[in-house]
């Protein structure tokens, strides 16, 4: 008990830095692995892992003296094995690194996203598209259809199309992700709202007040797109209304930003 005392002690803010590091890049490699042939590799490393572990401490020697020498000659096996993934890593980091890569991906789903709200709103088909923030949304999802896919145009636009059967309630992006779907959200009591507004913009006013959700509505009466935070309704927007807001509320840039800056955004669009 002392001894961990004594280490929690030591630490300096450069040990901290150290293993929020190393975190991140463990974090960041399993979330690249994850769902590919590299991922069902490492499991069964790991499981060799546990074999080798239980023949030493059971001294099973021949057992262990394979492992030995076949850990002797790691690295050049894991190279050889996770070649087309240390070759895909190498070149996103090559074309911008991990942080450059996060928010392109933010940026895609920005974009599918208001892709789909116009080609929805032009056709007046209704639509509400929620977007997690720091608030967790869990407590508003039981009773969704769970979806973890990645946001795109076809899928967004087939969810909303009347009739097919997630098409009722909202979608929520989580992580960059269209987390679920046929979600009911609480709707607004907020009484001096206009009275004209059907129930999707209640219920992406009522999110956005519960929560620091970020809440997209397409009206099927008037082909309009609004956003929905904090409890403010921003109505009748148009794409590069709309990219302006997401783009801020989101954190892909903020109003301290210069208008340089953002000029430099959307010509990487």
């Amino acid at each position: 008990m002392f001894d961990i005392l004594g280490i929690i002690k030591n630490i300096t803010w450069v040990d901290i830095v150290d293993i929020l590091l190393v975190a991140t890049i463990i974090y960041y490699l399993l979330k690249f692995l994850i769902g590919t042939r590299g991922w069902q590799i490492l499991l069964g490393l790991f499981s060799l892992l546990v074999i080798w572990i239980f023949a030493k401490v059971f001294n099973l020697t021949t057992l262990s003296w394979i492992f030995d020498n076949i850990w002797a000659i790691g690295i050049f096996l894991v190279v050889v094995i996770f070649q087309p993934e240390l070759r895909r890593a190498l070149a996103k980091i090559g074309e911008g690194g991990i942080f450059s890569s996060l928010f392109l991906s933010k940026k895609k789903v920005i974009d599918e996203v208001i892709r789909a709200a116009t080609f929805l709103a032009e056709r007046k088909i209704g639509a509400l598209i929620v977007f997690e923030r720091n608030i967790d949304l869990e407590n508003y999802v039981e009773g969704c259809v769970k979806i973890n896919a990645d946001v795109n145009l076809e899928l967004i636009i087939t969810i909303f199309i009347p009739q097919t059967p997630l098409h009722d309630g909202a979608i929520i992006i989580k992580e960059q992700k269209i987390a679920s779907a046929r979600c009911f959200l609480p709707l607004t009591i907020n009484p001096y709202i206009d009275k004209n507004i059907g129930t999707r913009h209640r219920a992406a006013i009522g999110i956005s007040e519960e929560t620091d959700a970020v809440a997209l509505v397409v009206s099927e009466e008037r082909g309009e797109i609004s956003l929905a935070v904090g409890g403010k309704l921003h109505r009748n927007l148009d794409a590069l209304e709309l990219r302006d807001l997401l783009s801020e509320y989101l954190g892909l840039y903020n109003k301290n930003f210069s208008i340089l800056e953002k000029q430099i955004f959307k010509k990487g669009k």
